[in-house]
């Protein structure tokens, strides 16, 4: 179990390559290498009991594919997962069995997570056939608390998933989800493929739902202020790696990386401040050939010469971790503009 020293979760130095090599047969004619894309490159963090940490970062960075490592989809080419200290490939089939009880998943589209030939019932019960021993009236029964605790009718056990809006069958998902009652949710930016008025519904939900369970929640998104709305730990991805992880306060108000103060500068002001911002530069650099030593030199204000030769590490700076070589500076918007 974990104590107030002992994360639930901790991840260190995962990785996750995915080879993506031309065929054999131009290996061999053509001469071409192979190439390998480095998805996720020397992940670490940790997460406590009942809380969110939220993983933020443009597109590719490798947001999803974190999420996959933690819910058992992805293998980790390097690196370790511990949960309550014990590490995941160390378990044995049964308590892997075991673990897949306390560590759910709710998946980005609700359109396609859920069988569209199957009733809600089978769907939420799916679980329970597999990891418990309940029969099928008791399993009725709590499909029917599920779907009243996510805000639905237990009669709606009996449609299909076509006869719901996209926020009614991300509510499914919920369901599902704390079918066996667990400890972690992984949330691949569950209110992305929904409308601005519903997300917020769902979040205030997940949020209650945290607060009634104690769950903890890793928390995948783009979208800054849905993770200002429900996060308490912030980590910032790019390229593969993370590269600064603080509080959502010190976060939002007082970025220390380059690349996490671009990221907020492309929030609208809608208060009319006309504060300077950091102007967004470049483009994320190709995954198949990154930029070597700090992957974010070539759109950065800051950077110099060891920062195109030397990759930086995370270390801890008030009170937030930074990979940055200049972190020592004082950043603000009016220096990096």
């Amino acid at each position: 179990m974990t104590t107030k020293t002992t994360p639930l979760l901790e991840v260190t130095d995962a990785a996750r390559w995915f080879d993506v090599s031309p065929s054999w047969l131009e290996r061999v004619i053509y001469r071409k290498p192979r190439v390998m894309l480095r998805a996720v490159d020397g992940v670490s963090f940790t997460l406590n009991q009942g809380e969110t940490l939220a993983l933020v970062g443009e597109s590719g960075c490798g947001k999803s594919t974190v999420a996959r490592m933690l819910a058992g989809l992805y293998p980790l080419t390097r690196g370790s997962i511990r949960f309550e200290g014990q590490e995941l490939s160390s378990m044995n089939s049964a308590q892997q069995l075991a673990l897949r009880k306390r560590l759910q998943m709710i998946f980005q589209d609700p359109y396609a997570s859920l069988n569209p030939r199957w009733r809600v019932s089978r769907i939420i019960a799916e679980p329970l056939q597999t990891h418990t021993n309940l029969s099928k009236e008791a399993q009725q029964t709590r499909v029917a608390e599920l779907l009243e605790q996510v805000g639905l009718s237990a009669d709606d056990r009996h449609r299909y998933p076509h006869q719901f809006s996209g926020g009614q069958r991300q509510r499914i998902s919920i369901a599902r989800a704390l079918a066996l009652n667990p400890d972690f949710i992984v949330c691949d930016e569950p209110t992305s493929a929904l409308d601005v008025s519903v997300q917020a519904q769902v979040l205030n939900l997940m949020k209650d739902l945290q607060r009634e369970l104690g769950l903890s929640y890793l928390f995948i998104s783009h979208n800054l202020a849905v993770v200002h709305h429900v996060a308490d730990r912030v980590g910032v991805m790019y390229l593969g790696r993370i590269v600064e992880v603080a509080s959502r306060d010190d976060i939002f108000s007082q970025p220390l990386h380059p690349y996490t103060q671009m990221l907020l500068g492309a929030i609208p002001d809608m208060s009319g401040s006309g504060e300077k911002r950091i102007p967004v530069a470049g483009e994320v650099p190709n995954p198949l050939n990154p930029p070597s030593g700090c992957t974010f030199h070539p759109r950065c204000p800051l950077a110099d010469e060891r920062c195109r030769q030397e990759s930086p590490k995370l270390r801890m700076v008030h009170n937030t971790q930074v990979a940055c070589h200049h972190v020592d500076k004082t950043f603000s918007t009016k220096n990096l503009s």
